[in-house]
């Protein structure tokens, strides 16, 4: 019997809300037709931004939003997107298609955006093509309160008052597509860059410096020894590839049960890199002052048959809705040093949580997830221990079950669990161990479907979606649930003063 034991009065930390962050770049159809339609456009806007989009993404709570990118943002210069539209300066985007950026949508647009949305504004500043002093400048037309020749011109462009903007990224993947750069390098960089990210009157900024990626620990050691006491937060990127590699992509929709295997194998190795980067992180940071940020993460499959190669358009699966479960659950158990990450990218670019064609909008079974886990935001992660069988394939084995539980401000417990088993229904007895609580009522919802490869389309658009989960049942001392085959659950429980 596999079995889920929770100790409830075994507070491990809190689950930062904005480990639920997203991620948009001007790649593809990700600002433009996926948030910017302008306002003369027929469908439904506010300010130039689409109202259906902002409200799907309000009734899931999108905490935080990382832009102007990804590689884009080294390549990206303020001062261009500011001012009259009309007078705007065009641009190559030569990084994603080699198309013309009309740069409709600068500052305003995405403070705009956040503001909608409710969420924080996560900005990267270009350290790769751009100078000290146009940092420091954005810097200070953004969140400067007083008299100054860029605070007039962020007056005259229609803002009176400062924004408040906490986080601030020095630099994207200056390994790679920011630069080149030897981490020694990036590390001088850095502690000279952010000596010109300033903090004006009550806005204090977060400074996270631009990170490793998958598992280049030396990077991580290097910025953390050398640069460590000068950042707030340290970025780290993983992408979970299908197909036999980089170059050698697997379909996002075509694909078998040995792929979906594969593909899963690489999700879960996200919980090694986590702990061997925090253990860095821990040497020259015992306290856990400097968080890590996971700023990127998602799943990259080859583009929709048809599409630009640069856009990266794909669609998204039960398999990838199981990718974000894994990857969330991990996140969660990580609390203590992972205190943000994006999902790559919000709309119409890899992992999307929502798909666009002209008016219409689809929700994707990506975003399901993130709706079911909502309830996880500033929760408080409980201790657990998960004791479950294998999943075994051509003599290779992965953990049947993938889980985090945690206690939301309301006093419920909250369970979310993976069962990562392509065919097969797993039965599973919960253990609920407290002194203080007593589990009294279950709610449980579930997204699944007959297929691993199932997924929405703009023809049939609720083919993967939530349905209330009925195979659970409370005991005296616990429960005892029957998880469909590859599926994301949620069970939340009520709980009395013993």
């Amino acid at each position: 019997m596999n079995r889920l034991i929770i100790n409830a009065d075994r507070k491990k930390g809190r689950i930062d809300r904005n480990i639920y962050g997203h991620f948009a770049e001007h790649l593809g159809r990700c600002i433009y037709e996926g948030f910017w339609v302008g306002e003369e456009s027929p469908i439904p806007n506010t300010r130039g931004i689409r109202n259906d989009v902002v409200e799907a993404l309000r009734k899931i709570k999108v905490p935080v939003i990382r832009w102007p990118g990804g590689c884009f943002a080294d390549h990206y210069h303020w001062r261009d997107g500011i001012g009259p539209r009309e007078e705007r300066k065009k641009i190559v985007n030569s990084y994603w298609g080699g198309v013309t950026e009309n740069n409709h949508f600068g500052t305003h647009e995405f403070m705009d955006l956040c503001a909608q949305v409710n969420a924080e504004p996560y900005i990267c500043g270009n350290v790769g093509s751009g100078t000290v002093q146009e940092m420091e400048e954005w810097i200070e037309y953004m969140t400067f309160g007083g008299e100054s020749p860029l605070t007039s011109l962020r007056k005259a462009n229609g803002r009176e008052k400062p924004w408040k903007l906490k986080y601030f990224g020095i630099g994207n993947e200056n390994w790679g597509c920011g630069g080149n750069m030897r981490p020694e390098y990036y590390a001088d960089v850095y502690r000279r860059y952010q000596t010109y990210v300033r903090s004006y009157g009550d806005n204090e900024i977060f400074k996270i410096a631009s990170g490793s990626y998958d598992d280049d620990y030396h990077w991580t050691e290097v910025l953390m020894e050398r640069a460590g006491k000068f950042m707030d937060g340290l970025s780290l990127h993983y992408y979970t590839v299908s197909g036999e590699c980089w170059e050698k992509k697997g379909s996002a929709t075509e694909f078998g049960i040995a792929e979906y295997f594969r593909f899963l194998q690489k999700a879960l190795v996200l919980d090694d890199l986590l702990t061997k980067h925090s253990m860095i992180m821990d040497k020259y940071d015992p306290k856990k002052r400097v968080a890590l940020i996971v700023d990127e993460w998602g799943a990259w499959h080859q583009v929709e048959p048809g599409t630009n190669p640069r856009f990266l358009y794909q669609q998204n699966t039960l398999r990838d809705a199981l990718i974000a479960g894994i990857s969330l659950n991990t996140f969660n158990c990580h609390c203590d040093r992972v205190r943000m990450a994006n999902l790559a990218q919000i709309v119409n670019v890899l992992q999307a949580l929502i798909l666009t064609r002209g008016e219409e909008m689809i929700l994707t079974p990506t975003y399901h997830v993130f709706d079911l886990y909502q309830v996880h935001q500033d929760a408080v992660l409980l201790d657990f221990q998960l004791d479950c069988g294998d999943y075994e394939l051509n003599g290779e084995k992965i953990p049947l079950l993938n889980a985090s539980v945690s206690k939301d401000g309301a006093g419920r417990v909250n369970v979310t669990l993976c069962n990562l088993h392509a065919t097969e229904r797993v039965n599973l007895e919960g253990i609920f161990n407290s002194a203080e609580l007593k589990l009294e009522r279950v709610e449980g919802m579930v997204l699944t479907a007959d297929q691993v490869n199932a997924h929405n389309t703009f023809e049939e658009k609720d083919k993967v979606k939530p349905e209330v989960f009925k195979g659970v049942k409370t005991k005296e001392k616990g429960f005892v649930a029957t998880l469909p085959a590859a599926s994301v659950l949620r069970l939340s429980f009520d709980c009395i003063k013993q």
